[in-house]
């Protein structure tokens, strides 16, 4: 292949979010061959070479048929996590075991109690691959280096490195046998396992590992305007990678896409792949590019992160507007039971969980009340449980259908015959009319349906409370609003520009990005523009926002102890502005299950699907460029080819003619020397910032070189431990610097630091100055330091900052001492700061003749950290006395008693809504009587007339004479009498 070629194809399939048509390719290849180019592949040859690339190394695509008969197609999952075995920037970072945690942090899913308790122990990775081709396998007999016989039944990783859980085997002078703890399960001790390990067969003698797929599901636009073109798709993360690399577009991999097939039905094709008609029995066999030996893998799905409406559609849910409106517990009950006393409280706790077997049960007795053809009991049932699954549907209305016509054409036949036959059709066909997350095996979707914090959290609680406030608002107010947002200081707040004027203008159309803003900063800009009970709201959200975006979480029990409290709060807010939103709004109800989620598969931040969101763009790209006819196919073909490209590029090998082989040093050098082009792959490699470092200010234009200036003449001057410095030094200002969690604190960042006056002592301060030499390690940082007052704000309920007894105090820091930056608020509130600058606004980056106010803070050393801000949530907590950052508890009597006042207040809202609607329709059943009647007596009148004036001599004859000029008279007295009904109706 020659390199214009490779160029070519890199151009073709590099960008996923800047795809080339076929008429763009042709005219770049005619401007290249009329430039003069040599070697300028044809676009025939150029197609021709991918479709034989797509042969020897690309991604298979699969056509499937779903069992209520829609055809789609499907990449290959099974080569898709293979290549992440194959190559070695990912291959590394593999995890494969529970980790038991020693400190207690929880950052990953392996933390989670689905790793360590939710799986069987045959579906975890059986074997440890101790190098020299010595395989261990769980429940076989296994030898130690200390000399005792063990029986491991699951591996586990233990200070970084793999151990065993495992039984002992004792021996004496006849027999030897196992010492099962009273601490396994039942079902662990109930057989002696099977030696050897089947599961050693079927690898052929190679590694064998169990990876792990979060599955997305969303229903999604084909098209890039606003005309829909609804596409089902679903989406895949391989879960035994970090969750740092999940959050990389390049890690989210595309599986299926249709038009018409379900969520369900796509799944049952992926089901097929992955279940043991395939890689369970048949592992899939790759390369290892750690070992560089060959290795095998099964799949199976770890979590189903999707958005409300699709969790309770995979969940065999009713919907979040049914009587029993949460996918995970029973909760809820008619209207009239959610209003009473007992039926309101139950909504701020979880009901009984739902379980997998408790679902199958339900949809199976829907099944057989199906094959007797009455509609009307299996929509009871559906009804009472909450459980109505949109897959076996089809097959529910399709066995009522069956039944009646089998009625119909046998009349003699009884009810219990018929049933009895479609019933024996159910049970000879359970994959087929059974939704296939449910039978899955690995997957338990009551329990792996996590709360997703993007749908749940931003667009659903922020939203409603935003809604709330914004409307309340007078223009006036909305102004200051905006001139306040305008003003917040967003050092440590790692989100986008403010646009404050494009917030308060679409306030009705914000998204996710612009509402975790609002999140962040709006209690501290509303405090006088709306109620009480809203801005205690605001209070509460913000704190629970906040914990629900832990990264990391050191200890568990005291994270959920305090998520816990804060969800309260949270719902004791909602409940007390607005009852009826805890009937019904679902997702206020949700967040009870959150800290049971956390427990399972560890911090939610890693469920949460903006990732997958953001793939839409990838897709709707693809979908752009396809004719239609086939979309399925044209979509999932350019998709995996893009997908072997980046493979390809990043290092990746791929089996040719038996071995195993990756791109050249030219190729791969392309990659790794183009910044951009890496950017465009969606692929960042691991190149994480050094702690410490800093980086210089720019050269200042028309210099040759940087200004320099003496410690002397900074603010170093006055610091308390200047001492220990040459003041005479000089030294170049720095543009910022990289704290220990890789932060970049600039001038004006709000840092958290280890004191350079005593060792164990950290300071929370500003930095004012950075300052360093050019061949230096590190730099010194000049810090402003600030102390956090003993008590909350009274307003915020935040810790408060300021200077010992009002006196500034400086200390010069290095720059390997600083821990992390975290986001902190002037109080303007105690200030009284107001609007009183006036600046020109900027337009085409000039300024204009227009101007604004804007904030002018009053010079008042009091700050509050804002513990609301989602960077570094769980640094700050941890450095603060916990006094300061705990939610605060209400009691359980005070949160009752709150519940019953606001369930006797929604009830009687509820009766004066029925009365004034019943007094609105009697009364226009009223004003209808009343009409009727006025219209039935007009009608007497006017006949009353009309015989008069037949009976009138004057009208030239009897009723019964037809002479002309008889007929005449009669019309005319026929248009008296309209003429004499409109005069009535006018009157």
């Amino acid at each position: 292949m020659s390199v214009q070629t490779f160029l070519c194809d890199v151009l073709d399939k590099v960008s996923p979010r800047t795809p080339i048509s076929d008429s763009l390719m042709r005219l770049f290849l005619w401007v290249l061959r009329e430039a003069g180019v040599k070697d300028a592949p044809t676009f025939g040859y150029l197609r021709s070479l991918q479709a034989n690339i797509r042969q020897l190394c690309g991604i298979p695509t699969i056509p499937f048929r779903s069992p209520l008969g829609n055809v789609f197609w499907m990449v290959d999952i099974r080569a898709v996590l293979a290549k992440d075995y194959s190559n070695k920037d990912t291959r590394a970072h593999l995890h494969f075991y529970p980790e038991i945690l020693e400190d207690g942090c929880m950052s990953e899913v392996w933390h989670g109690s689905k790793w360590h308790s939710g799986y069987d122990l045959s579906q975890l990775s059986p074997m440890f691959d101790a190098g020299g081709g010595y395989h261990y396998y769980v429940n076989e007999v296994t030898l130690c280096t200390s000399g005792d016989f063990i029986v491991p039944f699951r591996w586990v990783v233990f200070r970084g490195k793999v151990h065993a859980d495992a039984h002992p085997v004792v021996f004496n002078d006849q027999v030897c046998f196992l010492r099962l703890s009273l601490s396994y399960s039942a079902s662990e001790n109930a057989t002696v396992p099977t030696m050897p390990n089947p599961l050693r067969e079927i690898s052929g003698g190679e590694p064998l590992y169990s990876s792990f797929v979060n599955h997305f599901a969303d229903d999604v636009s084909g098209n890039r305007s606003k005309s829909w073109n609804k596409h089902l798709n679903a989406y895949v993360t391989h879960a035994n990678l970090p969750r740092r690399f999940l959050q990389q577009e390049s890690h989210c991999h595309f599986v299926s896409t249709s038009p018409h097939a379900s969520a369900a039905e796509q799944f049952f094709a992926f089901k097929q792949i992955v279940e043991c008609v395939s890689t369970h029995t048949q592992p899939v066999r790759t390369h290892d590019a750690l070992t560089n030996e060959p290795a095998r893998f099964r799949i199976f799905v770890n979590a189903e992160p999707s958005d409300n409406p699709m969790q309770s559609e995979i969940s065999g849910h009713i919907g979040g507007n049914g009587n029993l409106g949460c996918r995970k517990c029973d909760a809820g009950g008619t209207t009239d039971m959610k209003t009473t006393d007992e039926g309101f409280h139950a909504l701020f706790s979880p009901g009984t969980l739902r379980t997998k077997a408790g679902i199958l049960e339900e949809v199976q007795k829907q099944l057989h009340v199906a094959c007797t053809g009455v509609e009307k009991h299996v929509t009871t049932l559906q009804r009472q449980t909450g459980v109505k699954d949109a897959y076996t549907q089809h097959w529910i209305d399709d066995l009522i259908t069956r039944a009646r016509t089998l009625k119909q054409a046998s009349p003699e036949r009884t009810e219990a015959d018929i049933q009895a036959e479609l019933v024996a059709w159910v049970d000879a066909n359970p994959d087929k009319v059974y939704n296939p997350f449910f039978t899955v095996p690995g997957l338990d979707p009551t329990l792996d349906t996590p709360i997703e914090i993007l749908h749940t959290i931003l667009l659903g609680v922020v939203k409603y409370v935003w809604h709330w406030s914004h409307t309340s608002w007078s223009a006036a107010q909305k102004t200051t609003y905006s001139v306040r947002l305008q003003a917040t200081d967003t050092k440590g707040l790692t989100i986008h520009a403010i646009r404050a004027n494009y917030i308060m203008q679409y306030a009705n159309s914000l998204i996710g990005r612009q509402l975790k803003t609002v999140a962040q900063s709006t209690v501290f800009h509303v405090y006088d523009i709306l109620s009480q009970p809203l801005l205690d709201l605001w209070v509460a959200i913000g704190e629970m926002t906040a914990l629900i975006w832990f990264p990391v979480i050191d200890d568990k029990e005291t994270y959920k102890a305090d998520l816990r409290i804060a969800i309260a709060n949270v719902l004791d807010a909602f409940s007390a502005v607005d009852p009826s939103k805890v009937l019904d709004k679902l997702k206020l109800h949700l967040l009870v299950h959150a800290p049971d989620d956390v427990d399972r598969f560890g911090p939610l931040i890693a469920m949460c699907t903006e990732l997958f969101e953001a793939f839409n763009g990838v897709f709707r790209y693809a979908s752009i460029h396809s004719n239609h006819q086939a979309p399925s196919r044209d979509i999932a073909r350019e998709l995996a080819d893009q997908e072997a490209l980046r493979h390809r590029l990043t290092g990746g090998m791929w089996a040719d003619c038996g071995e195993w082989r990756r791109a050249g040093s030219r190729v791969l050098d392309f990659l790794n020397d183009n910044p951009n082009m890496r950017r465009l792959v969606g692929w960042s490699p691991e190149e994480p910032p050094i702690p410490g470092s800093y980086k210089l200010v720019a050269v200042p234009e028309k210099a040759t070189e940087r200004p320099t200036i003496s410690l002397r003449e900074t603010d170093a001057l006055t610091a308390l431990n200047n001492a220990a410095y040459n003041l005479n030094d000089t030294f170049t200002l720095c543009k910022h610097v990289i704290s220990q969690a890789e932060d970049i604190c600039v001038p004006g960042s709000w840092v958290c630091a280890q004191s350079p006056l005593q060792p164990r002592m950290i300071v929370l301060g500003r930095i004012t100055q950075i300052l360093a030499r050019p061949n230096d390690a590190t730099a010194l940082v000049i810090l402003d330091v600030f102390e956090a007052a003993a008590t909350r704000h009274p307003v915020f309920n935040m810790p408060i900052l300021a200077r010992r007894q009002g006196e500034a105090s400086c200390l010069i820091i290095k720059s390997s001492d600083i821990r992390f930056s975290f986001n902190v608020q002037h109080d303007c509130q105690a200030a009284t700061c107001t609007a009183t600058g006036i600046r020109n606004i900027a337009q085409e980056r000039q300024n204009s003749d227009r101007t604004e106010t804007y904030i002018e803070h009053k010079d008042i050393a009091r700050y509050i950290i804002n513990l609301h801000s989602l960077h570094n949530p769980h640094l700050i907590r941890a450095v603060l006395p916990r006094e300061l950052t705990a939610p605060i508890r209400r009691t359980e009597e005070v949160r009752r008693q709150q519940h019953d006042e606001n369930a006797k207040a929604l009830r009687a809202a509820r009766a004066k809504k029925k009365a004034a609607k019943d007094a609105k329709k009697a009364k226009k059943k009223t004003k209808k009587k009343a009409k009727a009647k006025a219209k039935g007596a007009e009608n007497e009148e006017v006949a009353v007339d009309d015989a008069r004036e037949v009976d009138n001599p004057n009208t030239g004859g009897s009723t019964g004479d037809h002479h002309p000029s008889a007929v005449a008279q009669e019309g005319s007295q026929v248009d008296v009498s309209q003429e004499r009904r409109k005069r009535r109706r006018v009157e």
